[in-house]
């Protein structure tokens, strides 16, 4: 790792880890699907105007939009939105802790698919610990916002959802051609075609418009879901993946510490253990493998 690597990384860590925190902010003004929108028409907005800059084409490929479209679903227009409905029952530390259940649901789906044809020794032992400490996690508590709760099964959704997004992405559309900044554009953009469509079924309530709410979706859509892309993606192409996934272990911290510090959430002694034991599983799992490059979205 290069001595720039660290200040991008930690950067990365923060935004990522934060969307968390202003996904909670944000839902205090708007319902669901509009914070969700509202947060992919941003990141596209963003995504869209480097790609011009850069002078990268669209693609045209029918088939390819196809698999873009079906990423999309699962790797935004899904995860977004039930972390978003979530949160509207569940602390914003919470969903930040269950998302980074994600690699591992990875490593498992990959398997059932037969996408990943054997596990090797390491692998096993990390889907052990970490599944040990998701146990740990979803310990029933009494409070609304827990993670044994409605709102805590929705994350866990979401970050399945998310591991189906990186399998798929990973076989139909890793290796065409197009570079990952522009697939990223085009994944948005079909994700928020996808919550225009959802809105306008279901509707929304009056909003209640405050300068946090708008401050926070601004930051989420701009930042979060649309510099966060290609920050990363210069830490993969200068660093390499394995220093850029490095990310996924500080995403929770983050989560955790905004959320207590900014929000006065709660954390029990057994929840921190519980996710100390799925990062470790996390860790062993990519141990001699080739780790995620994907956002471990938030989001």
């Amino acid at each position: 790792m290069t001595r720039s690597a660290l200040p991008r990384i930690a950067l990365l860590a923060l935004i990522w880890g934060s969307a968390f925190l202003w996904i909670k902010l944000a839902d205090r003004g708007f319902s669901a699907v509009e914070v969700t929108l509202a947060r992919l028409a941003l990141g596209a907005a963003v995504l869209f105007a480097i790609v011009r800059v850069r002078r990268e084409q669209v693609p045209r490929s029918g088939p390819l939009w196809v698999h873009i479209a079906v990423a999309a679903l699962f790797a935004n227009a899904v995860p977004y939105l039930l972390f978003a409905v979530a949160e509207q029952t569940v602390d914003s530390a919470t969903a930040g802790i269950i998302n980074a259940t994600t690699p591992l649901w990875t490593v498992v789906l990959a398997l059932a698919v037969r996408h990943q044809k054997n596990v090797t020794g390491w692998q096993a032992a990390g889907l052990v610990v970490g599944f040990a400490g998701a146990v740990l996690i979803f310990t029933p508590r009494h409070t609304a916002g827990g993670l044994f709760s409605v709102g805590g099964l929705e994350c866990l959704a979401a970050s399945v959802s998310y591991a189906v997004s990186y399998i798929y992405m990973d076989r139909f559309l890793a290796r065409r051609g197009s570079g990952p900044v522009v697939l990223s554009a085009c994944q948005l953009a079909a994700a928020v075609v996808m919550l225009a469509i959802t809105l306008a079924v279901t509707g929304a309530p009056t909003p209640h418009v405050t300068a946090e709410s708008v401050a926070a979706i601004a930051v989420l859509g701009i930042i979060g879901t649309g510099f966060a892309y290609v920050l990363n993606y210069q830490i993969i192409t200068s660093e390499g993946a394995t220093v850029a996934s490095t990310v996924t272990y500080l995403l929770p911290v983050v989560a955790i510490v905004l959320g207590v510090l900014v929000l006065g959430e709660s954390i029990t002694a057994i929840t921190l253990a519980g996710i100390a034991l799925v990062l470790l599983g996390v860790a062993l799992t990519r141990r001699n493998t080739k780790p995620a490059t994907h956002e471990p979205q938030v989001e």
